[in-house]
């Protein structure tokens, strides 16, 4: 049975904006009858998009007028100095004051990250934020963090990864004990640098399902099932961007492949049910969405180029997160991991 939730839409994020975020939200709304949305961003081009809607969903949705927008090329610093009134901050100011339980923006990840930073302020306990995701693979799927929320990362501060990825993983997979891997250039003991031998140290020493090292090919074809893999964020977003050039680069070749000439044309339509399945099975929009986690309240990043059905995704993971208590959950799992590792 589906929790009540209520979840602030950053309707003006994003690529597209509300051409966006209105189709995905009503959705959203037509799926999941518990569901509540605060529609923020300028009312007046809101008003117009949702006008039919707003019978039909009475008391479920509303709209939060913000006069302004943070740009995607925007730099956090002057989104958070100039943009006090952006339909970013104040999505995130409905969450610092309890009128949403979490909020969903396709607008720029820095800026909003900073910014829920700034108004959300850390677990205690934790130093840094991370972003965490699904990714495909052979084995349906796993969970990465940090996915570019920090470019430098101690030891200490992937043991706080670990920590709070196992609780992401835990409620949105319903996995009693995540198998945790450390990104590395080899899964033997010797390979790596200080740092990542460091945190190894620590993650095994923990009360954490970890499974040792694990390689780059891990995370989409690795011969181990790894429930959630842990890196810094500038490796992860690294791997991250190669991954979604790659599938890009399939998607293309396989096109121009089958369409030579009359032949290959035939060959494509023939082979069309399984391509077609294999497309779905890796399709991104199916697994959008990015959580901010280390915060003291919900944030979800949805894909700034996302369509309809990605940005709807992202409110379905937001949904989900707030219906299993991820906050409340990982700052119960890191008192007792601190107090785990400051016993030893």
């Amino acid at each position: 049975m589906s929790v009540s939730s209520t979840l602030s839409i950053d309707a003006m994020g994003g690529d597209f904006g509300p051409q966006v975020t209105v189709p995905a939200s009503l959705a959203c709304l037509r799926k999941n009858p518990d569901l509540k949305l605060i529609m923020v961003g300028e009312e007046a081009v809101l008003h117009k998009l949702l006008e039919p809607a707003l019978a039909e969903f009475s008391g479920r949705i509303s709209i939060q007028h913000a006069s302004q927008v943070v740009e995607m090329d925007e730099t956090p610093q002057k989104a958070l100095k100039n943009k006090k009134d952006s339909s970013m901050r104040v999505a995130i100011n409905l969450v610092k004051e309890g009128k949403a339980d979490a909020c969903v923006s396709a607008g720029n990840t820095g800026a909003l990250m900073a910014t829920a930073r700034f108004v959300l302020k850390m677990i205690p306990g934790i130093d840094r934020p991370a972003i965490i995701s699904t990714l495909p693979s052979t084995f349906g799927h796993t969970h990465m963090l940090d996915l570019g929320g920090n470019v430098d990362s101690s030891a200490e501060h992937l043991y706080q990864f670990a920590v709070m990825g196992e609780e992401v993983v835990k409620a949105v997979e319903n996995i009693e004990r995540p198998r945790i891997g450390l990104l590395n250039i080899g899964e033997e003991d010797m390979k790596g640098n200080e740092q990542v031998k460091a945190a190894a140290k620590l993650l095994e020493n923990s009360a954490l399902n970890y499974i040792g090292y694990v390689e780059g090919n891990s995370i989409n074809a690795g011969n181990v099932k790894v429930d959630l893999i842990v890196t810094d964020g500038f490796v992860g977003n690294v791997a991250l961007k190669s991954i979604e050039g790659a599938a890009k680069m399939i998607g293309s070749k396989l096109k121009d492949s089958f369409s030579k000439n009359w032949l290959t044309k035939l060959a494509g339509l023939v082979a069309y049910p399984v391509l077609k399945q294999f497309k779905d099975s890796i399709d991104p929009r199916l697994y959008n969405g990015a959580s901010f986690i280390g915060l003291r309240g919900l944030v979800i990043k949805s894909h700034g180029g996302a369509d309809a059905l990605a940005f709807e995704t992202a409110i379905h993971l937001a949904e989900l997160e707030v219906e299993q208590g991820v906050i409340r959950k990982i700052s119960e799992k890191l008192e007792v991991a601190l107090a785990q590792k400051a016993a030893l």
